[in-house]
């Protein structure tokens, strides 16, 4: 694992510390491939996404977004979407199939190659993680995928793979109750929650899930998840959508919502995709909505939008993927 993940080898031939018996095992049984990049594309701002080819026509997108201070890599988890919440472009792609534990993980092992990741020689001045943060906020809903999507998670933490802390390692779901109390037992990492609407009867319609999973029971999951959750605190991520949930009246639904939940607040301007049906609330509406929330001592963020001129940003992630990926080859990477 620490050669294939932290050295970035894939020859078995040259893990010289492995038995030679043993090698020659891998090398009649198993291969390290990686990920066939489809496209390479890096925004204006510094935003870089691959198209990656999982086989049949088939395509993931991979996103990473350079800060300051950190810098976050979006993974996918699924070709497509299940849920169709109708403000996002890759739930009106509808699901394909779910990734293996290899492709996910694999998107990681690819980014950290493309990018230099630089010495894992914690002794060294020079080291320095160049992705700092992993969130699984790409294509797919993570949970509906769990038995990869936590084994990949088990790896991202591992010391011998790439030794990531919990707290610097999230995932963002649509609100799969029974799976978010599985998580909390299995793999606690952070969570994020799209929640996107103050009450059932709006967020029956962004956010379908929600019909199974209503508000309440979303809400009692993530107190529940908060006693071995790495941060004592949920995110909560909110779509702005002009004339549709950005009203004070809902801001302040939303702060009755979680009045008893330790959370803050990630507003996220809506990226337009063709014949969405949606708009970008305006930016004055944006900060009125969150001076509400902050005056009701509720952190609040206003996502800055990234990497929006190369179909990167949040919402666009499926973008043209069906037509860009007329590939048939089949894509594997060992998995430990």
């Amino acid at each position: 694992m620490r050669w294939i993940y932290q050295s970035r080898v894939g020859d078995f031939d040259q893990m010289t510390d492995i038995a030679k018996s043993f090698r020659q095992t891998l090398n009649e049984n198993a291969c390290v491939s990686i990920p066939k990049i489809t496209f390479d594309h890096i925004s204006t701002d510094g935003t870089r996404k691959w198209l990656l080819d999982v086989g049949e026509n088939n395509g993931i997108e991979t996103v990473f977004i350079p800060e300051a201070n950190r810098g976050t890599l979006c993974i996918s988890s699924q070709v497509g979407c299940a849920l169709e919440c109708t403000f996002c472009s890759t739930g009106r792609q509808g699901l394909n199939r779910n990734l293996s534990s290899g492709e996910i993980i694999g998107q990681l092992w690819l980014a950290n190659k493309m990018l230099g990741l630089q010495s894992s020689n914690k002794n060294s001045s020079s080291n320095k993680r160049i992705i700092s943060n992993v969130v699984m906020m790409g294509m797919g809903e993570p949970l509906s995928n769990y038995k990869n999507v936590v084994q990949s998670l088990e790896m991202m933490l591992d010391d011998r793979v790439y030794g990531l802390s919990r707290r610097r390692v999230t995932l963002s779901t649509s609100g799969l109750v029974p799976s978010i109390d599985r998580l909390r037992e299995d793999c606690p990492v952070s969570l994020a929650i799209s929640l996107h609407a103050p009450d059932d009867r709006l967020r029956d319609e962004l956010v379908p899930i929600n019909k199974r999973y209503p508000l309440k029971d979303l809400i009692a999951s993530c107190q529940r998840y908060l006693e071995k959750a790495p941060r004592d605190f949920i995110t909560f991520e909110y779509v702005m959508l002009s004339g549709v949930n950005d009203s004070i009246e809902q801001a302040k639904a939303l702060i009755v919502l979680v009045k008893d939940m330790p959370c803050k607040f990630n507003l996220i301007p809506f990226n337009p995709f063709p014949n969405s049906g949606y708009k970008c609330s305006e930016r004055k509406v944006i900060l009125e909505f969150k001076r509400v929330l902050t005056d009701a001592d509720i952190i609040t963020t206003i996502r800055k939008t990234r990497g929006d001129d190369i179909d990167a940003a949040c919402g666009q992630l499926a973008g043209q993927v069906k037509d860009k990926t007329k590939i048939t080859q089949n894509i594997k990477l060992i998995k430990a």
